[in-house]
């Protein structure tokens, strides 16, 4: 029996796959979580041997948390599920070295298969957003722009994300303005919208 935890941050998806897992006979889901920062303690709480993780949830996003566990429970094999295609998002989890990578438009057929082969030990990578994520060009911003872009995402003024990420309020200005620059944003909801659509963030 492969034991399986499911995070998705909308409650109709999550219980569609729930369902839908639950029709296997080898595959048992132990855990379901609604946030990023939930997933680390369910998986070592039951020690699910996949993670499938939704890329756009509260608390931490789904590559972030993918890379969490590739340190803190690397026996669990991660596949990420995400209903956006963005090149960025495919090249975050190459790095992060994520076992699998499916779009939730697949076939209903491929999410059990994905989960079984990267249990097996294999990679299950989308063919077209793999291709996609080659022909794309990597984020113009540094990391630490994308950390206050992120932040700045939350909707927090100045002073909380310079505090949230230990700056001067000037220093997060300055890495603000270079990266409306850099996105051709004109302000930082338009900004966070282009680095999202882009997988950036």
């Amino acid at each position: 029996m492969i034991t399986v935890l499911v995070a998705d941050d909308q409650d109709m998806v999550r219980g569609a796959l729930l369902a839908l897992l639950g029709l296997e006979p080898d595959i048992d889901v132990v855990a379901d979580v609604a946030r990023g920062d939930l997933v680390v303690p369910a998986v070592l709480r039951t020690a699910a041997e996949v993670a499938v993780l939704d890329i756009d949830m509260p608390g931490i996003d789904g590559l972030d948390v993918a890379a969490r566990l590739a340190e803190e429970a690397p026996a669990t094999r991660v596949l990420i599920l995400t209903g956006f295609g963005a090149p960025g998002h495919v090249r975050r989890a190459l790095d992060a070295h994520v076992a699998g990578f499916l779009r939730k438009n697949a076939p209903s057929s491929e999410l059990a298969d994905a989960i079984r082969r990267v249990h097996g030990g294999q990679r299950f990578l989308d063919p077209a957003l793999v291709e996609l994520a080659f022909h794309q060009a990597d984020t113009p911003l540094t990391d630490r722009e994308r950390d206050v872009v992120r932040a700045a995402a939350d909707g927090g003024s100045t002073s909380e994300i310079a505090h949230a990420l230990h700056l001067a309020p000037s220093t997060v200005r300055n890495y603000l303005s270079t990266a409306f620059d850099k996105l051709g944003a004109r302000n930082r909801t338009d900004a966070v919208r282009i680095a999202r659509e882009r997988g950036w963030l």
